[in-house]
């Protein structure tokens, strides 16, 4: 039965995989014209994994990392009651998440796909935690997977460079009020802006004989990258103060900032520009570049496993990108 009370969510456990490929910047040499002190002073990236092998795909690395974080609590899957894949590399255009719920033996959840590219995560969480305040479900598992290796164009030199592939999860659980941590979000969507970041759908230049209609295929991964740094730095910390504001809290009370790694100078500038000390910021950048609706909860359950983040621990979350979309979530930490 559906609780008639408002509940809180928190997070139980997390887990991540990456692909066993590593491709270092000097073996992107090998690919583009271009040089590991170039890359690095530029993105911050030393290296990537990349997905290989035949038939591998986005659910592999997502049914990894789920299986990771049900073990850290000894879940059974079948109490899982909902599960939310944030990715926009689907090995499926209908959706990859009932791929996960049948390879993982979750038998009682509904299971759907959420598309919001890098911003994907933080949306998960958000559309996760509704479902668990409101009482309609007791367990979720939010991944932020994709694999845009498979959807990069290894001659361009601009954006080949950032991107990796890598999938985490998180199990959020209803718990009571005073056991919250989820403790707000701010959204935001501006699609004027969206040719800035897209992999674009192209139609062929001759329709169907008889039908006349003209189908097609998605291109690769396109990048405005002053672009996207400009609106990043500018509203991003907008966001994370706005969220901020609305719990009556100030940036001394962050005690990390965890945001979609994308570019360390995006990192860095907005650390700056809220005046944030860089030992705050969680980032795990130079070891998988770019992993998309993944690199949060990449980079949450590295530091969760390196014991950086203790028990009420106040962690601004953010992610940016596609859409172009951009979000905040704040948690305090509750350990189990």
């Amino acid at each position: 039965m559906k609780s008639l009370f408002m509940q809180g969510a928190k997070i139980l456990a997390t887990g991540s995989a990456v692909p066993h490929m590593i491709l270092s910047n000097d073996h992107m040499s090998q690919i583009v014209q271009t040089s590991d002190e170039w890359i690095f002073t530029r993105t911050g990236i030393k290296e990537r994994r990349v997905l290989t092998g035949l038939n591998q795909s986005v659910a592999d690395l997502a049914i990894l990392a789920s299986i990771k974080a049900l073990n850290k609590i000894s879940m059974d899957p079948s109490q899982i009651d909902l599960i939310i894949l944030a990715t926009s590399s689907p090995n499926d255009l209908f959706g990859s998440a009932s791929q996960i719920q049948s390879s993982i033996g979750a038998v009682n959840a509904v299971a759907f796909d959420l598309t919001a590219a890098c911003s994907g995560f933080v949306l998960g969480i958000v559309t996760a935690s509704q479902f668990l305040k409101n009482g309609s479900y007791r367990n979720i598992l939010v991944i932020g997977a994709d694999v845009l290796s498979k959807w990069v164009d290894w001659s361009d030199r601009s954006t080949c460079i950032l991107f990796g592939d890598a999938a985490g999860a998180a199990i959020l659980q209803s718990c009571s009020e005073d056991d919250n941590s989820i403790l707000d979000f701010q959204l935001n969507t501006d699609g004027k802006y969206s040719n800035h970041l897209s992999i674009a759908y192209k139609e062929a230049s001759d329709p169907h004989p008889i039908l006349k209609l003209y189908q097609g295929s998605f291109n690769y991964v396109y990048m405005n990258g002053k672009e996207v740094y400009k609106f990043a730095v500018s509203q991003v910390p907008l966001s994370i103060l706005k969220c901020l504001n609305s719990l009556d809290m100030s940036i001394k009370d962050i005690d990390w900032l965890l945001l979609h790694q994308a570019n360390e100078r995006i990192l860095k500038a907005v650390a700056e520009k809220l005046s944030i000390c860089s030992n705050k910021i969680i980032a795990n950048l130079s070891k998988y570049g770019n992993t998309s609706a993944a690199s949060i909860p990449l980079a949450l359950d590295e530091a969760l496993q390196e014991g950086k983040i203790s028990d009420n621990d106040i962690i601004v979350i953010s992610g940016f990108g596609a859409g172009l979309t951009w979000g905040t979530v704040v948690i305090r930490w509750k350990s189990l």
